[in-house]
């Protein structure tokens, strides 16, 4: 059965300093200022944090999915804007160059991304096709030896940054023998003629996270930046989202069990009518069934992480964990809404000032229901699973 072993608890200790001394001291401005902290990112490389799941013979440390999980808690646990660097840069980056790129693809990009030289985002969703993926209008023709790629994707992460390199984008070109659209994904480094990143969104939270809208208009790249076979771009992202579901709820874990530690602490401090507030079961319940939540979440979330690695040496299998992310994730995700609700309830009026973590935490605490799929699509996942009817 699944368990953290000592490698992965000593690995916790060590993210967990560099989180506290790197992140910590500085994520309330850059919270403030909306400032993507791009020298960071080769900090978190030299760390090892980007190349956990990378062969070394691309500057990896060939580690197993559940150790990148490990790494996106803890720096959720401090800042989730940092964790969903760490988590898109490799699930959504680094990821589907790795599993489906060609040798020279690896050789041209995952050296930089590795090492946090580079970071690399993944456009999937459009403003008319989210959750319905099927539905994309963004078309690649091939001319000339080049593919030639019109149209628009939102909300991609690390997509605009000082140092992206390249966005993978999913991308119509051709229909099926069922007359449905056929997806290939397609490689586009920043600078492409054609390419143009938006400005960044104004969003409710995850405010040091960099997040952009791209348009395409007569872009232009090799044939040879076609990511695997083409047709193969709707196959691939599926199975890149199940990934991405599992360090989604890492991020959630994190988030969660900073909430129980902040009310801990505050409900042994702050006193109300001469006593800790904390001597109150209206106050102590509400945290003991946010340890409860904790621990749901770690343990669905670490089980789905094991069973990917028990997959990737082919002891699990596909359906397994997909089965397992939609839960966790799911579960996780909700939880930690509601662990922030929680922790601003408990903090009563301070909880409503951002001089405290709770309500940045609040802020970013909703877009881990939507992002990676949203709870209505784990909830049809998990129904499939089950093998119920129209599911």
């Amino acid at each position: 059965m699944f368990e953290l072993s000592k490698e992965h608890e000593d690995f916790r200790k060590v993210v967990r300093e560099f989180a506290e001394a790197e992140v910590e001291p500085h994520i309330a401005q850059w919270d403030r200022e909306h400032h993507f902290p791009t020298d960071l990112v080769p900090k978190m490389g030299d760390l090892g944090l980007f190349g956990l799941v990378v062969p070394e013979e691309f500057g990896g440390a060939d580690a197993d999915f559940t150790s990148l999980c490990v790494a996106i808690e803890e720096l959720g646990r401090v800042d989730q804007s940092i964790g969903i660097t760490l988590s898109a840069g490799v699930g959504l980056g680094i990821n589907p160059i790795l599993t489906y790129g060609t040798q020279e693809q690896k050789e041209r990009f995952l050296p930089d991304l590795v090492a946090g030289r580079a970071l690399a985002g993944f456009g999937l969703t459009e403003p008319d096709a989210g959750s319905d993926a099927g539905a994309t209008r963004t078309k690649a023709v091939r001319d000339g030896g080049e593919w030639v790629v019109n149209g628009a994707k939102a909300f991609i992460t690390n997509s605009g940054t000082d140092i992206t390199s390249v966005v993978t984008v999913t991308a119509r070109t051709g229909s099926n023998d069922d007359g449905s659209a056929q997806i290939s994904a397609i490689m586009i480094p920043s600078g492409t003629t054609g390419f143009t990143v938006e400005p960044a969104y104004d969003k409710l939270g995850w405010h040091s996270s960099d997040t952009h809208g791209l348009t395409f208009s007569d872009c232009r790249v090799p044939e040879g930046n076609l990511l695997g076979a083409e047709g193969d771009g709707f196959k691939q992202f599926l199975k890149t989202l199940d990934d991405g579901r599992i360090a989604i709820s890492a991020l959630a874990v994190g988030m969660s069990q900073r909430m129980l530690e902040e009310t801990t602490r505050y409900a042994g401090e702050r006193t109300a009518f001469g006593k800790p507030i904390g001597v109150n079961q209206g106050v102590s319940f509400q945290i003991a069934d946010l340890a409860v939540m904790v621990e749901a979440s770690r343990q669905l979330t670490y089980k789905a992480a094991w069973l990917k690695d028990e997959m990737e040496a082919g002891r699990r299998t596909l359906k397994e964990v997909k089965q397992a992310a939609a839960i966790c994730k799911l579960y996780a995700t909700e939880a930690a809404v509601t662990s922030t609700r929680i922790a601003t309830q408990v903090f009563g009026g301070n909880g409503f000032m951002e001089e405290y973590p709770v309500a940045r935490f609040y802020r970013d605490a909703k877009i881990l229901e939507i992002g990676e799929g949203t709870s209505e699509v784990q909830r049809m996942v998990i129904a499939r699973g089950l093998g119920l009817p129209n599911a």
